[in-house]
C-alpha cells in the first residue's frame, strides 16, 4: 500500500493528480489538504510514504510547510509541485530537503518518475534544472537580484507584487505588521525597488507570480 498526501489549494489539480496516481499504483491510499494548516495536520495523523506539496497555498506557503515537515519527519520524502519557475524555487526547496521539484506544466510521466525516484530513496532533478544548476555553479549564468533574498523575503515580495497590504500579509503569515515592514524594507534595499509598482513589475518580469 502506497500512502500519498496531496497538498494543493486547487481542487481541480488535486483531482487530476488523484487520477494519475490511481492509474499508476495498484494499492493506494490518498489524502488531501487545501492549505498549509490542513497539510501539517494531515501529516501528523498518519505515516505517509510521500507528500506532494504545492508552493503557492493560502496562508503559509509551501516552502514554510516543507521546512516544518522535514523538521518533524526528516525521512519523509516531499516532492514540490509548482507553476513557479524552477530556477527560482527548486534550489531553495532542495536545500530544505525536498526529494524533487516538478512543474505543474510537466507531463504526468515526469510526476510519476519523481515519485518513484523519491520512494526509492533518491532525489529527482529534471534535465533542464540539472543543466541550469551546473551552469550556475560554473559561473556561466549570472545570478538574479532576487537570489539574494531569503525565503521569507521572497514570499513577502510575491505577496506585495500581488497587491496585498502589509496588514494582510502579516495575517496570512502569522507575523506582526512591523516584521513584514522590515522584510519589505530589506527587499527594497536588496533589489533597488522603491515602490510596490516597481516590485510588481519586477515579479511579473521574472515570473515570480502566477
Amino acid at each position: 500500500m502506497t500512502k500519498i498526501l496531496i497538498a494543493d489549494d486547487h481542487e481541480l489539480v488535486r483531482r487530476g493528480i488523484r487520477q494519475i496516481l490511481a492509474e499508476a499504483f495498484v494499492e493506494l491510499h490518498l489524502a488531501e489538504a487545501a492549505d498549509s494548516v490542513a497539510a501539517l495536520r494531515a501529516a501528523a495523523k498518519e505515516t505517509w510514504d510521500i507528500v506532494l506539496l504545492d508552493i503557492n497555498m493560502p496562508g503559509r506557503n509551501g516552502i514554510d510547510v516543507l521546512r516544518d515537515l522535514k523538521a518533524l519527519y526528516p525521512r519523509l520524502p516531499v516532492i514540490v509541485l509548482s507553476a513557479l519557475p524552477e530556477k527560482d524555487y527548486a534550489l531553495r526547496a532542495f536545500k530544505l530537503g525536498a526529494s524533487g521539484y516538478v512543474s505543474k506544466q510537466s507531463a504526468s510521466s515526469e510526476l510519476l518518475a519523481a515519485i518513484r525516484k523519491a520512494l526509492a530513496g533518491g532525489r529527482y532533478v529534471t534535465p533542464w534544472l540539472g543543466e541550469s544548476l551546473a551552469a550556475l555553479v560554473a559561473g556561466e549564468v549570472p545570478a538574479t537580484a532576487h537570489d539574494t533574498l531569503s525565503n521569507r523575503e521572497l514570499e513577502v515580495l510575491r505577496q506585495v507584487a500581488l497587491g496585498k497590504q502589509l496588514k494582510e500579509i502579516a495575517a496570512e503569515l502569522s507575523l506582526s505588521e512591523k516584521t513584514i515592514g522590515t522584510y519589505r524594507m530589506r527587499i527594497s534595499k536588496k533589489l533597488g525597488l522603491g515602490t510596490n509598482v516597481e516590485i510588481a513589475r519586477y515579479a511579473a518580469r521574472h515570473k515570480l507570480i502566477d
